[in-house]
């Protein structure tokens, strides 16, 4: 029987065999291939534009005010030029090259207690590292032994019980044995904090300085925690080496504010895990906040503005079941001392009038209104700003839990501003409401959270080398 070959059938106009196919047009490809490039300079003009805002500050308050009516020598930090190297100089720049290299396949891949503790290890050295560019003395031991701080006055307190029913009393400048601006400033928990550890063997500089420092750098953890229950935990993997290498460190050690940035952390991060139910006992962590929370309530006046990111934290669990609990945690707190003679209120009202009597009563509202935001650039640094960029740019439904976040920091941070109640040194002060922004950077894309990264140490070293900061 014969064989009849049937050619196969080819569709109409197809090519023929031979014949390459014709590559897509490049025209096809070019908006995949433009997009990251595309956001990429968006990126970068939001950070350049941030970089121009601070530069604007500075020139304006080198050029139109004089010391006199800012009350500072480098507008607008509060810190004077004076380069300069120290002991904490090879350790410094040691470290932001290996957070830099290692830092973001560290994070994805070391298990997940095992990052905390590097977290809070890494941002401990950091602190440690840039606090001694300055020296010993000068940047760590003395710190918080200057006329200003609260060590001043430790040696005042031979009565804890006369001390809160008279402390008012002291606020005021005019007044008798008025309190050093620091303690005028706070309420009487920031003093008894560091009356405490004297109490307990830790008396003097030195353990002062390491207490602020060892407290401040596990409100990194405490972010990473709230972070992996709120959003994902690829999202706190990704943030974590802004955490460490972040340019706060410059002002979190040796600062008292740094451990006040620690307390509302831990605050945040224990409701976090109770409002979304990832403990095994949500009540008590509720609890645990709430003591928290009121004991920062009596750190500082202004910290009552965290209650803006609880809020936050509450809106992106969608639920306020922890809400009785953490009353009832901070409750104790508000007895005690109202109890012991010290009322939260007339104090705050009190300190409105002393802090009208020193340097805020010249500073001009119009210049600090805006350039208290301007020197967050440098606290928050440049990757934070440009994944601030990408937040408000909508970064889709999968990071809305991390906008909710930012925004309810954004918030608390413009409200302090707003207030007057924040001229100047605000690079310090707002250190607890500009932690939570340095996630932002988890938005930015992988590839290039080296260059990200580099760009923040690079501001922190810049910073501590160029400038003596002081509070």
């Amino acid at each position: 029987m014969n064989r009849v070959s049937i050619p196969p059938v080819r569709p109409e106009n197809a090519s023929p065999p031979d014949t390459p196919v014709p590559a897509p047009h490049p025209c096809r490809l070019a908006p995949h291939r433009r997009e990251p490039r595309r956001e990429l300079r968006r990126d970068l003009c939001a950070a350049g534009a941030a970089a121009a805002l601070f530069a604007l500050a500075a020139l304006v308050g080198h050029l139109l005010y004089d010391f006199e009516v800012l009350r500072l020598r480098w507008p607008p930090l509060y810190a004077r030029w004076l380069p300069h190297a120290g002991p904490g100089t090879p350790a410094a720049l040691c470290l932001a090259v290996l957070t830099v290299a290692y830092g973001p396949p560290l994070a994805r891949r070391l298990p997940w207690r095992r990052l905390l503790f590097a977290a809070w290890g890494g941002a401990m050295a950091w602190s440690w590292s840039l606090a001694l560019v300055d020296g010993w003395d000068r940047g760590a031991a003395g710190r918080l032994t200057t006329k200003y701080e609260y060590l001043r006055s430790v040696g005042d307190v031979h009565d804890v019980g006369a001390t809160l029913r008279t402390f008012t009393d002291h606020i005021l400048m005019d007044s008798p044995g008025n309190w050093p601006a620091h303690v005028a400033g706070h309420p009487p928990g920031a003093l008894l904090t560091f009356v405490g550890l004297d109490r307990v063997g830790l008396g003097g500089g030195a353990w002062a300085a390491a207490w602020c420092v060892t407290t401040g750098a596990s409100a990194a953890v405490a972010v990473l925690v709230a972070l992996r229950v709120l959003c994902d935990e690829g999202t706190a993997r990704r943030a974590a080496p802004f955490l460490v290498l972040a340019p706060s460190a410059v002002w979190m050690g040796v600062s008292a504010d740094g451990h006040f940035t620690a307390v509302a952390a831990w605050a945040v991060a224990l409701l976090a895990l109770s409002a979304t139910g990832a403990v095994r006992a949500p009540r008590a962590a509720a609890l645990g906040s709430g003591v928290l929370f009121g004991w920062l309530v009596y750190l500082s006046y202004g910290l009552t503005l965290m209650a803006v990111v609880a809020l936050a934290v509450l809106a992106v669990a969608r639920t306020a079941r922890p809400v009785p609990y953490v009353l009832l945690g901070a409750a104790p707190w508000v007895i005690a001392f109202t109890a012991a003679g010290f009322w939260w209120y007339e104090g705050y009202t009190t300190l409105v009038e002393r802090y009208y009597q020193g340097a805020a009563g010249v500073r001009p509202y119009a210049y600090y209104v805006w350039a208290n935001l301007a020197a967050q650039v440098l606290t928050v640094g440049l990757a934070t700003v440009a994944g601030l960029r990408r937040a408000a740019t909508g970064p889709g439904r999968r990071h809305r839990a991390l906008v909710v976040l930012l925004a309810g920091a954004v918030c608390a941070a413009l409200v302090a501003d707003l207030s007057g109640m924040s001229k100047a040194e605000t690079e310090r002060i707002w250190l607890p409401f500009t932690l939570w922004l340095l996630p932002a950077a988890a938005l930015l894309p992988e590839p290039g959270h080296r260059w990200w990264l580099a760009a923040q140490a690079a501001v922190a070293l810049a910073v501590n080398h160029l400038l003596i900061t002081g509070w």
